[in-house]
């Protein structure tokens, strides 16, 4: 533990806090609407494949944005970018509070707030940039823990919505961010590291740079199936345990919650772990396991199994995003930034695979099994592409 602390105190644990909170309530934006998917669903009567693609949309925001505001951290720093993603979560989330009164209004609501997807690419370089390199794991695994911010919005929207309606709860998280707007900009100093970077010429030159790395769309890949499975999945387990188990709107906001919380709690171990151990020999067990968990989870079996399945997987998913960004930092660190976009926007195209296949998969067999069964194959194609990785590194 002392040396966990020693660790912390190394850099500026301020700017630390900054990014940890500022990731922290953009998830709990981001994950609104799919913590609200069961009374969202019933007021509007969806089908399946129109609740995956509603838990998608924001997840498809993000992805999309993570690019460009990678690109953004690194120009004009973290601090003024954070600003401008938690101002755009303000317009969605009052938007949400006054309107959305159809099915496509909260298609834009979710599309807008897409834009607290991207907090990954500012809160992960701001908390690499106040670290020395022997802790980064270590600071980068603490600050992207705050993905817990899908636990509070799956536990407390449903419980809220009982009493205010879906529509106040957009109202409530809100206020929450505006509180968050003006504590990061007092905690993260500076530009929050904008001038430890060389500045590039123009956003195409250093993307062409970034993708003459073939290790890049590797990352991509991995982040694709860790995170990607992470959110989707914390996405689509309220309407899942609803539609699959009956679970009411509070059962199943609390399951999809403990899940989430099992997955935030591994992810800065997992950091931690890599820095000691190496990235890719973690990886090598990882897969595997999230494979046979997949399978397992593929049978639906009783809902005390299911549940006890998923918080499983969603542990291994958090430990894994961990261990994936401490490869990152140490292969991609002069390009974190834009790495950091890059590969975050896979882990969100992965992560609106996971509700999309789920809801057409249902409404075209009949059944969630199938949309775990591709889970696991993708999974084990993750783990086939790190024993590649591993055999050319002992090469070298």
């Amino acid at each position: 533990m002392r040396n966990v602390v020693g660790a912390i105190r190394s850099g500026q644990w301020p700017s630390l806090v900054g990014a940890w909170l500022h990731f922290e309530v953009s998830f709990m934006a981001w994950l609104l609407v799919a913590a609200l998917g069961v009374p969202i669903a019933e007021a509007f009567a969806l089908s399946a494949t129109q609740k995956g693609l509603l838990v998608a949309v924001p997840l498809l925001g993000g992805a999309l944005l993570r690019v460009p505001v990678g690109l953004c951290s690194d120009v004009f720093g973290p601090k003024a970018v954070g600003l401008m993603l938690l101002g755009s979560e303000l317009l969605a989330l009052l938007w949400g509070w006054v309107g959305a009164e159809s099915f496509f209004e909260l298609l834009g609501v979710g599309l807008l707030l897409g834009t607290a997807g991207a907090s990954f690419a500012v809160a992960l370089p701001l908390a690499s940039r106040a670290y020395p390199p022997a802790h980064q794991g270590l600071a980068m695994g603490i600050a992207a823990s705050a993905n817990s911010g899908t636990v509070v919005a799956t536990f407390l929207a449903p419980r809220l919505a009982q009493s205010v309606g879906w529509h106040g709860v957009f109202g409530l998280m809100a206020i929450v961010v505006l509180a968050t707007v003006m504590a990061f900009a007092r905690l993260v100093r500076g530009s929050g590291g904008a001038g430890h970077v060389e500045r590039p010429a123009g956003w195409w030159s250093l993307l062409k740079e970034i993708g003459r790395l073939p290790s890049v769309y590797w990352l991509c890949f991995l982040y694709a199936v860790t995170f990607g499975g992470f959110v989707g999945f914390c996405s689509f387990l309220p309407l899942f345990l609803h539609d699959q188990y009956g679970l009411d709107l509070v059962q199943a906001g609390s399951w999809a919650a403990l899940c989430g919380l099992a997955g935030s709690l591994a992810r800065p171990f997992g950091g931690y772990v890599a820095d000691r151990v190496g990235g890719l020999a973690v990886l090598r067990w990882l897969f595997p396991m999230l494979a046979l968990l997949a399978l397992a989870l593929a049978s639906l079996p009783g809902l005390l199994w299911a549940g006890s399945l998923l918080v499983t997987a969603l542990a291994c998913m958090g430990f894994g995003n961990g261990v994936i960004f401490q490869v990152v930092s140490e292969r991609l660190a002069k390009q974190i930034g834009m790495a950091s976009g890059v590969i975050g926007a896979a882990g969100g195209f992965g992560g609106m695979v996971i509700p999309l296949s789920f809801g057409l998969l249902k409404d075209h067999t009949g059944s969630f099994g199938t949309g775990f069964l591709l889970f696991g194959g993708a999974s084990l194609m993750a783990l086939a592409s790190v024993v590649v990785a591993v055999r050319r590194s002992r090469a070298e």
